[in-house]
């Protein structure tokens, strides 16, 4: 199943589980499958993310041209909060964020594609992502918006655990995007 999003291009993906006693498969992505239904993506690298930690938050991310990347997002385990953030300049959304539980029951995906932050805070420990993406990973091009400032409501108690780069990000109303929108 494939549903819209607020945010023009972010879309939920959720693929079919065919179970038994044994437990369940899925097909997480299927290139031919969603060519059919509009979604064209060349994904060249998997990543895999652990956080031990309720409240561990992770963005708000960018890859910036020629090394942008389109992701596709699941849980693996645990459960977490999915953000994706419009960063396309002269876009009607410009700034507008959407929000998505993905967990390890419910096996929604986030599709978000260039021109979007990304980030997450888990909701249970241990929580695994697993996300593929477009284009390798390029230090060059590796940007990040701060989390707090493009007013999402993340489901926090307390303050995040953050990395040192995303305490040192750039607050969305100071950053300059990379991003144009095409419409």
């Amino acid at each position: 199943m494939i549903e819209e999003t607020s945010l023009p291009g972010v879309m939920i993906v959720t693929p079919a589980r065919h179970g038994d006693a044994r437990g369940f498969f899925s097909e997480s992505w299927n290139r031919q499958r969603m060519a059919d239904a509009g979604l064209v993506y060349d994904f060249v690298q998997d990543n895999h993310s652990l956080s031990m930690r309720v409240g561990t938050l992770r963005g708000l991310h960018f890859q910036s041209p020629p090394h942008a990347q389109a992701k596709l997002v699941r849980c693996g385990r645990g459960r977490l909060f999915d953000v994706a953030v419009d960063i396309r300049k002269g876009s009607p959304t410009y700034g507008k964020w959407v929000g998505v539980e993905l967990s390890f029951e419910n096996g929604r995906q986030l599709l978000i594609p260039e021109g979007f932050l990304h980030g997450f805070v888990t909701l249970e420990p241990e929580t695994e992502v697993v996300y593929k993406c477009t284009d390798y990973y390029a230090p060059d091009c590796d940007g990040a918006v701060l989390w707090d400032s493009c007013g999402i409501e993340w489901p926090l108690e307390g303050e995040p655990l953050l990395s040192d780069k995303d305490l040192r990000a750039v607050p969305l109303s100071d950053f300059d995007s990379p991003f144009d929108f095409k419409g």
